[in-house]
């Protein structure tokens, strides 16, 4: 892989602009995966109804795309090395295009299921290729901030798209939200081949093993702290409902989703000012934030103000959560960045599937009030992995006066 490097000191004056146009469709492709993921979680009894099953059975959907993306991401990111990056992000995006508009018109469940897991799979190789695209489109001191700008269609979906699209799916059916999804695919198609740079694949020389991607010192610390971390956050997000329903606040989870989803936004505009010169830092930070937040919530979840309070600061550690890991992990992996970046889809979806599964877990025999001290635990993990993880994995300092990991 080839990536432009930046003179340490050069100063401000100097310093290119970020290329905005092209880092913002490949925010577009991330708000779509998410949008693409998360939509019929709050369409369930419509889809329910549309394809003649049951609620759990349509809920699958959501499951078969979580399993295309953890099927797909390393077998396809590894096939897809040597393509140019432009066709490989294409080749994603029109793989949205085709099965969320097979999604919206299929009466079939099994034709449905299909789909969803074929949109799972390019689902998967596009969260492998969106980190390692954005760091090639700017010099070394500026990727961590150009990765924050490509990761900023997250929180959007998760704090606006969601709610819109389950808004329209209620009030014009479910298939015009999978509509509207082809809609905007169609519009970031014609946006990719008019702003996003075209890149070659990297050489047969330059591609590292699978496992010696693996093996690396640093990849998996840093791995091991996605786990950890992401499970942690998917056991209170999945369950966010019951968990709030201890404060009374059953009624306003909306709200508190929303609440969530503009301190995470908040926080992604952070994470690119800080990963750059403060990346362990703010990872640390983070963690013990989050672990601090879970401990108030152990002690008062009965309290509407503590609630929205611990929610607010939960947004605000886990926002930048994508940049600084994905930052890590390609910095720590080298030339192996495309493929280490594949493990962090299976790895960031893997901890959605077990944050549903442990906490459903917990829940089911111990109530909500179990969740708090089994997410310090885990936070406690993630932080000593992280704190250990000095010299590889998270190095202190700028990252620009570390040794450049990329070849020429």
């Amino acid at each position: 892989m080839t990536v432009n490097h930046a003179n340490p000191t050069s100063n401000a004056d100097t310093t290119p602009r970020l290329p905005m146009a092209a880092l913002l469709a490949l925010a577009m492709t991330g708000f779509l995966c998410i949008i693409t993921e998360t939509l019929p979680a709050g369409l369930l009894p419509q889809i329910a109804e549309g394809l003649a099953v049951s609620t759990s059975l349509a809920g699958q959907t959501v499951t078969a795309y979580a399993l295309g993306s953890i099927v797909a991401a390393i077998p396809l990111t590894v096939a897809t090395q040597r393509w140019r990056r432009r066709s490989v992000l294409l080749l994603t995006i029109v793989g949205f295009l085709v099965f969320n508009s097979i999604t919206a018109v299929s009466s079939s469940y099994p034709v449905t299921l299909v789909a969803r897991f074929l949109a799972g799979m390019a689902a998967g190789l596009g969260w492998s290729l969106l980190a390692g695209y954005a760091r090639r489109m700017v010099p070394v001191a500026q990727q961590g901030r150009a990765l924050a700008v490509a990761m900023v269609g997250t929180p959007i979906a998760l704090s606006l798209g969601v709610p819109l699209g389950t808004w329209l799916g209620a009030h014009m059916g479910w298939r015009s939200a999978f509509v509207a999804a082809s809609l905007l695919t169609l519009v970031l198609i014609v946006w990719v081949l008019a702003k996003v740079p075209d890149y070659p694949g990297q050489a047969g020389d330059r591609r590292l093993p699978l496992r010696k991607v693996f093996t690396t010192p640093g990849v998996r610390p840093v791995l091991a702290v996605v786990v950890a971390w992401m499970l942690t956050h998917n056991i209170l997000y999945t369950y966010i409902a019951p968990f709030v329903a201890q404060a009374g606040l059953a009624s306003q989870v909306d709200i508190v989703l929303l609440t969530f989803g503009l301190t995470s936004l908040i926080a992604i505009g952070i994470a690119g000012r800080l990963v750059d010169h403060h990346l362990r830092g703010s990872v640390l930070a983070s963690l013990a934030g989050f672990a601090l937040v879970a401990s108030a919530l152990a002690v008062a979840a009965r309290s509407p103000a503590v609630m929205y309070a611990g929610v607010g600061i939960w947004g605000l550690t886990f926002g930048g959560a994508a940049t600084f890991l994905q930052t890590a992990l390609a910095d720590t992996a080298g030339d192996g960045a495309d493929v280490a970046l594949s493990m962090n889809v299976m790895a960031w979806n893997g901890a959605i599937a077990g944050g549903g599964l442990v906490g459903g877990a917990a829940l089911q025999a111990f109530g909500p009030a179990s969740l708090p001290p089994l997410m310090v635990a885990l936070l406690a993990i993630a932080f000593a992995i992280a704190w250990l993880a000095r010299s590889r994995g998270f190095r202190a300092g700028a990252r620009h006066v570390h040794e450049p990991v990329y070849g020429h």
